[in-house]
């Protein structure tokens, strides 16, 4: 895998230092208003790097120009398009296209410069996987007022001391113009979803035998730190809130959890409840963080691994290992579409690799390293991030004898009725235990696949609202 080298495009391979005033790193979220304006006026060395958002840079940081051969130039990503449509799934804008390069486990050696590690193994572990790899398509976009917020938040955002959370910033990315592993994680942490979203999805573990086990789930979320006309000190130290109910299979259906995610999750960790029909009460779960199991998944996979990585990044060092040309999982149309099953999406031991895309695109690369003196599952893991969303859309996870056991990846789309950028599949597969598991299918699901600005509010996500929800 190719390391791109410096230059003035922003490929860095170590972070620089950022100049910043030492109380506004460790000051309040809650901060006054007059507070920020005292702190926060940029240097000229800032202005300068602000104004590349407008120049050699797109405006959430990416590269604008291409490589000058199969990764083209950013030319503001796919217009906003509202249907309407015969279905409510994305029509894909592709879907006439060919593959124009297949990697299997013959010929991968001829392509290990932009193969990462996990997709190796993928490879030569399963003889019948392959990659079908398509013309790149830098299609992300988003509305201008997300581009306006991300220029202010380059102006003002800071690290919170030990990087715990991100002060100074609203509405999406804080750092486009990064400087270290944390900010670009954040970055992702902290990238545009929307404001409310309400979808139903399935999510399936397949076992060593090719067994299945199928949930689906209803989802509603409330990004309160992307609200519009929110600033910094309006958050309440919330990024979002989520309820999530079982609808199947029938014996866990009722059962409900409700999550407020916390932007400071080590001065404030995120508080989340558990209600089941049987016990009928909502009951807060004190632990539902870090290498937590994810109760959905049979212990396959963490709490923290849920949308590529979540939560605090305090049990980590992290490494900005530099930018990168990769193959990675991209305007996924294909395989979000109504009319695909399940059984054909699934199949003993990866998802239909047929139904998957992969294009060149360069990612940012983060790499983090456990802690002295903290506990984890996994000791090393490394993520490589979409330069045009701030996606994560592979994850890498070692043991604690330096094996990689694990590899996630994100598939994309634009959903281009709203000009955001997200996943449409999660797919995370577990080599000691020759399972996998996918999570995001709204394959099936009909009229009831996913909604956009639903007019829910913070208050339909207290703890009140939740209990009276689960009781009718």
């Amino acid at each position: 895998m190719r390391t791109l080298p410096n230059h003035r495009h922003g490929r860095i391979s170590r972070p620089a230092s950022r100049a910043t005033l030492a109380s506004f790193v460790t000051a309040p979220i809650f901060a006054t208003a007059a507070l920020w304006l005292s702190l926060v006026a940029p240097s000229q060395a800032q202005i300068a790097d602000i104004d590349r958002l407008q120049q050699d840079l797109t405006p959430v940081g990416a590269e604008r120009a291409g490589n000058g051969s199969d990764i083209p130039a950013w030319n503001g990503g796919l217009a906003e398009d509202s249907g309407p449509w015969p279905t409510p799934y994305h029509p894909d804008p592709f879907a006439n296209e060919t593959p124009v390069l297949l990697i299997n486990s013959g010929n991968m050696a001829d392509h290990l410069e932009r193969l990462t590690a996990g997709q190796q193994k993928m490879l030569q572990r399963f003889p019948d996987y392959q990659m079908q790899v398509y013309p790149s398509h830098r299609t992300a976009s988003y509305p201008q007022y997300v581009y306006d917020a991300i220029a202010t938040n380059a102006q003002r955002a800071t690290l919170l001391e030990y990087g715990s959370g991100v002060s100074g910033a609203t509405m999406s990315s804080p750092f486009p113009i990064p400087e270290n592993g944390l900010e670009v994680l954040w970055n992702h942490t902290l990238r545009f979803r929307g404001h409310t979203v309400s979808y139903e999805a399935a999510s399936s573990l397949i076992t060593e035998n090719g067994g299945r086990m199928d949930t689906v789930r209803e989802y509603n979320y409330f990004f309160k730190y992307s609200q519009p006309g929110l600033e910094p000190q309006d958050l309440d130290n919330k990024v979002f809130l989520l309820t999530r109910e079982t609808i199947s299979p029938s014996h866990q259906a009722g059962s409900l959890t409700l999550v407020h995610e916390t932007l400071d999750q080590v001065r404030s960790p995120r508080k989340s409840w558990i209600y089941t029909a049987g016990s009928r009460r909502l009951r807060r779960t004190p632990d539902l963080a870090y290498d937590t199991p994810d109760p959905n998944t049979q212990s396959l996979r963490t709490i923290d691994q849920v949308d590529m990585f979540n939560g605090a990044p305090d049990y980590y060092d992290w490494t900005l290992i530099g930018k990168q040309e990769v193959y990675i999982p991209y305007n996924a149309y294909r395989v979000h579409q109504g009319d695909l099953t399940l059984d054909q999406i699934l199949g003993e031991h990866h998802v239909n690799s047929s139904l998957l895309r992969y294009e060149p695109h360069r990612v940012w690369v983060i790499e983090a390293n456990l802690r002295v003196g903290f506990n984890h599952k996994y000791t090393k893991r490394r993520y490589y991030l979409d330069e045009d969303s701030w996606s994560i859309v592979y994850a890498e996870e070692y043991d604690r004898h330096g094996e990689l056991v694990q590899v996630t990846e994100g598939h994309l789309i634009n959903y281009y009725d709203q000009q955001m950028v997200f996943t449409t599949l999660e797919v995370t597969y577990d080599f000691p235990s020759r399972r996998y598991y996918v999570e995001g299918m709204d394959n099936e699901r009909g009229e009831t696949f996913r909604f956009f600005d639903t007019g829910l509010g913070e208050k339909d996500f207290s703890t009140s609202a939740v209990r009276r929800k689960a009781r009718r």
